[in-house]
């Protein structure tokens, strides 16, 4: 999946065969900074999914050429990845049950609002870890090296030894150096959206993060340039680049 971290670059497929509800949702999300492709069949929209990147489905069951349930099942196959929303007139709870088994991640009952639809939305996407730079490729911010897809963290040439949280909470704060980032979303992405515990597990754990980090910073045999992680009371963290060694 690609990055999910701006409207704009979320490509959303709309499969949906009324042109009413169609024209409405397009022209909302529209509105709202994402990239729509309206299909009006299952066929359409399985070959639209094929030939382009796609992020978020929101998929009919009511369409002329096949059942949607049988479209979601084709998806979830073909595109693993891929956010899917049903978007349908039946409501009978066997039929939610049907759609979600079926690989859908939501469900939404027609008529339904567009703020309802944004706000699942966003609230799907901000679960999603946003793509990293490249493939398997490590991020550096001054002398930190943070190699995801291997999990291994770099202070200079001195490898740091973490727990499985810590590098978590790191990776997250690396894929966004600069950006203020949430307690809802490491919460969400280190422990689970499930997750009932004390958020304070969330303090601790940083606490042990900045302080393995100076630890290995101050055995380092040269200076290091550490990335800052700034608190920001009442939001969540920032991973902060170096100030410049020699103090300018």
């Amino acid at each position: 999946m690609r990055t999910t971290g701006a409207k704009d670059s979320v490509s959303i497929l709309l499969i949906e065969d009324d042109e009413v509800i169609g024209r409405h949702v397009e022209a909302g999300l529209r509105s709202h900074g994402y990239a729509v492709t309206w299909t009006r069949t299952g066929g359409s929209g399985l070959a639209e999914a094929d030939r382009s990147p796609i992020d978020v489905v929101l998929l009919d069951l009511g369409l002329p050429d096949m059942d949607g349930i049988d479209v979601a099942r084709q998806l979830r196959d073909e595109h693993p990845d891929v956010l899917i929303l049903i978007l349908t007139a039946r409501s009978e709870e066997i039929d939610v049950i049907v759609g979600l088994d079926a690989g859908a991640d939501d469900y939404l009952v027609k008529p339904f609002s567009l703020t309802v639809l944004l706000a699942r939305l966003r609230a799907h996407l901000r679960r999603r870890p946003p793509a990293p730079a490249g493939p398997g490729e490590p991020v550096r911010i001054g002398d930190l090296t943070v190699d995801i897809a291997a999990r291994r963290c770099l202070l200079g040439e001195r490898e740091v030894e973490l727990r499985p949280k810590e590098f978590d909470l790191l990776a997250i704060l690396v894929r966004h150096p600069g950006e203020a980032v949430s307690r809802e979303l490491l919460m969400a992405e280190v422990w689970d959206e499930n997750w009932f515990g004390p958020t304070k597990t969330l303090d601790v754990t940083m606490s042990s993060l900045r302080r393995r980090l100076q630890v290995a910073a101050s055995a380092a045999h040269a200076p290091v340039a550490l990335p800052a992680f700034t608190t920001l009371r009442g939001h969540g963290y920032r991973l902060d680049p170096p100030r410049p060694l020699d103090g300018n």
